[in-house]
């Protein structure tokens, strides 16, 4: 019996490496391809003049992010269906990271499940004016209308509090289950890592002015070397943000000796230093979660209450879970999950409302 196939669309490297997580549970039942997030229906002309016009050169579908990806997949030998349009399958199952670009055809005609990857970006008053007058939550530049499109079967989402935030956007409330999500639920453990330096205050920068988000980045240089008051400091700069600019700028503003990083693992950074600076960042969860003194342009205390669930790293599982049985399951989204609670299945609800895997 041939196995089902099954379209993760993939983004960020924090997308692609959470999606071959579940891809990796799901291979003896299913096939996995991979393709970069990508329009197709009535909204491609749209699209694809966005991407020719050079609006979308600092997203994650085009550019550097995504050679990141392609070079990821290449690299782990994985099935790269860009667009699906290289191999010729008709899928069983799509693994969303993102509804804000998605393949309309391709989605309504497939069961389809939603993985939130982390902090979604403000509901600013231009996001609220895309989500006011517009069907194209692209248009946000970023991930702040996340879930608009309310076009998934299911979203799998990081925590009770973004269970409510995903519900204000636009998503279905019975679409919505409580699962964690990949790489950020088992913080304790980047505490064991060979990251050879301590004692410091670090900064994990956003790249806002490569969004089009205006910003006073020497002013904000200036009040990170406030609130490190003579501590060793370090950035660790966001991997779309514009070189050697962001560099140029921290050398400019900050003590001599600041420590600057364009590369590494951020998470084992986060784990050595004795306090975090973010802008928007889903970083500051990993900062959070380790008890370190955190700052934000997000409320903190908003943040705490949307904290990704800490299940010892069985988010990928619980997931994988769900993609299975609900690809053999005949009814919609909201149905597979009212008897999902009802206990029909093998892997029951656990009493936070999120899946216990067996």
């Amino acid at each position: 019996m041939s196995r089902k196939k099954v379209l993760f669309l993939i983004g960020s490297p924090n997308q692609t490496t959470q999606m071959h997580q579940i891809a990796q549970l799901l291979a003896n039942e299913f096939e996995p391809y991979f393709s970069q997030l990508y329009y197709d229906g009535w909204q491609r002309p749209f699209y694809k003049f966005l991407l020719w016009s050079g609006g979308l050169d600092k997203t994650i579908v085009t550019g550097k992010i995504k050679a990141k990806a392609d070079k990821y997949l290449a690299e782990h030998d994985l099935r790269n269906d860009f667009e699906a349009r290289v191999y010729g399958n008709s899928y069983d199952l799509i693994v969303c990271c993102s509804d804000v670009v998605v393949p309309w055809p391709l989605m309504r005609r497939t069961k389809t499940i939603f993985v939130q990857e982390g902090m979604t970006d403000p509901l600013n008053y231009w996001a609220r004016l895309v989500k006011r007058f517009t069907r194209y939550p692209i248009l946000a530049i970023g991930t702040a209308l996340n879930g608009m499109n309310n076009c998934c079967d299911i979203y799998c989402v990081a925590s009770a509090g973004y269970q409510q935030h995903f519900e204000r956007v636009g998503v279905d409330a019975d679409k919505l289950i409580v699962t964690g999500i990949p790489n950020f639920d088992h913080i304790e453990q980047v505490r064991h890592n060979n990251f050879p330096h301590h004692g410091y205050v670090l900064v994990a920068s956003s790249d806002l002015r490569e969004t089009f988000t205006p910003e006073n980045r020497p002013k904000f240089i200036r009040e990170c070397v406030r609130i490190a008051a003579g501590r060793p400091l370090a950035f660790k700069l966001h991997p779309n943000e514009e070189l050697p600019r962001a560099v140029d700028e921290i050398n400019a503003n900050a003590p001599a000796g600041t420590m600057i990083f364009t590369e590494g693992n951020t998470d084992h950074m986060i784990a050595n230093c004795v306090e975090l600076i973010t802008q928007y960042s889903t970083v500051v969860y990993v900062g959070l979660a380790l008890g370190k003194p955190v700052h934000s342009y997000f409320d903190v205390d908003d943040l705490r209450r949307k904290l990704p669930w800490q299940n010892d790293g069985t988010s990928a599982q619980r997931i994988a879970t769900i993609c299975r049985v609900f690809s053999h399951f005949e009814g919609s989204g909201p149905a597979f999950l009212r008897q999902l609670d009802a206990g029909a299945f093998a892997a029951p609800p656990a009493a936070n409302g999120s899946l216990a895997v067996h």
